[in-house]
């Protein structure tokens, strides 16, 4: 379209044909034309891999992508405040292909020893105040 209108193509002309100036530049406008019904129909694709992924998607279970972030050791959908306790970070975010364990991935939040952590690690944060200012 710029270039129908670097040739002097003017926007609102009902019947163009009329003008031997634009007569040149009638297959290029053609094939705008036609683009502009790919790309609508391109949409109209879009809309519906949206619509069925919605209606009959199946459900992101947690942290599908295997990531090593706390970003992801949320759980879907994630509840209010993101974790009911303040996670301890045991590594850094991209421990990939790490020869402590059999995965390819190694969160940060995950503990190595097979026990759980000790007690004073674990944080609870506290409950928000519905009153402002408290």
């Amino acid at each position: 379209m710029f270039i129908l209108g670097a040739y002097g193509m003017p926007r609102r002309i009902a019947d163009y044909t009329n003008y031997a100036l634009f007569a040149p530049l009638q297959p290029l406008n053609q094939f705008m034309t036609i683009s502009a019904y790919v790309l609508g129909a391109a949409q109209l694709i879009l809309a519906g891999n949206i619509a069925w992924g919605l209606l009959r998607g199946r459900k992101a279970a947690d942290n599908p992508w295997e990531a090593n972030t706390l970003e992801c050791a949320v759980s879907s959908p994630p509840p209010l405040e993101n974790f009911h306790a303040i996670p301890t970070v045991y590594r850094g975010p991209y421990e990939y292909s790490s020869p402590e364990v059999r995965e390819d991935w190694l969160p940060q939040h995950r503990y190595l020893d097979g026990a759980r952590p000790p007690k004073e690690t674990q944080r609870v944060r506290p409950a928000a105040s519905p009153v402002a200012g408290d």
